[in-house]
């Protein structure tokens, strides 16, 4: 049975491991993906376009994990922990309208502090119901 996660990563970090058919977490570190198997779904959310940047606050990419073993490539300026993955042709969606039905964020008042773990799991239901509006 496939894992269900979220990604948290700047819009164009997103851009850049999709662009290569690749998954990363935690700036690269290694111990997120190996809580990841072959065939887990994964969706990127984006606070921000770049660090500094401006809002984004949206799910802007899904993917499944196609490759093992994990390996380690240079990505810009540092070495980072990667998989490879098939991404989905999805579109952007705003996180705001889906917070009320969203399970994993049990504070809505303070929605944003389910997104600041870089990477963690969340209901299968809660994938779907991403997963679906990214795709209408």
């Amino acid at each position: 049975m496939p894992g269900f996660w979220i990604g948290v990563a700047h819009a164009r970090q997103v851009a850049l491991i999709r662009a290569q058919g690749l998954v990363a977490f935690s700036k690269g570190q290694k111990a997120p993906l190996a809580r990841m198997s072959v065939g887990d779904r994964v969706v990127y959310y984006a606070p921000r376009d770049d660090f500094d940047g401006a809002p984004v606050q949206a799910f802007v990419a899904l993917a499944t994990v196609t490759g093992e073993p994990f390996e380690t490539v240079l990505m810009e300026d540092k070495t980072a922990w990667v998989c490879a993955a098939e991404f989905a042709e999805t579109s952007e969606v705003p996180i705001r309208p889906m917070i009320p039905d969203l399970t994993f964020i049990t504070k809505p008042t303070h929605w944003g502090m389910a997104f600041r773990r870089s990477h963690f799991a969340i209901p299968e239901q809660d994938f779907n119901r991403i997963a679906g509006a990214m795709s209408a």
